[in-house]
């Protein structure tokens, strides 16, 4: 097993848990309406952007650490707002600030693999 495949799976894991802590923490403390409404929001980028990710495109790696922004600042805003969110805001923040990490691992990986050999010529 290779250091992207690993990575890649750390990533896989990373964002199964905050998919599951952003779902759980809506549905702990909203109305089920609300809380479908909140979790479907949050969950539906994720959605659309599991195809490329699953492929291993280079370019999902980018759009998947983008797309983790939203909820680090969501961690961090119920952090310093919510004092009764505080464990699981801190959760969220620890999660997403991984998965970027792991994102960033998996879209460095990826561009070293990609990287064609050069050749030094003498002038």
């Amino acid at each position: 097993m290779n250091a992207l495949s690993h990575a890649r799976r750390i990533a896989f894991g990373l964002l199964g848990a905050l998919i599951a802590l952003f779902i759980a923490w809506h549905a702990r403390h909203y109305t089920p309406s609300t809380a479908l409404l909140a979790a479907a929001l949050g969950v539906a980028p994720w959605l659309l952007a599991l195809r490329p990710l699953v492929r291993g495109r280079p370019d999902a790696y980018l759009g998947g650490l983008m797309l983790t922004t939203p909820y680090l600042g969501y961690g961090l805003m119920e952090l310093v707002a919510n004092p009764g969110a505080r464990r699981v805001a801190t959760a969220l923040v620890f999660v997403s600030f991984a998965l970027a990490v792991a994102f960033t691992a998996c879209l460095r990986l990826s561009r070293q693999a990609a990287r064609a050999p050069t050749s030094r010529t003498a002038p």
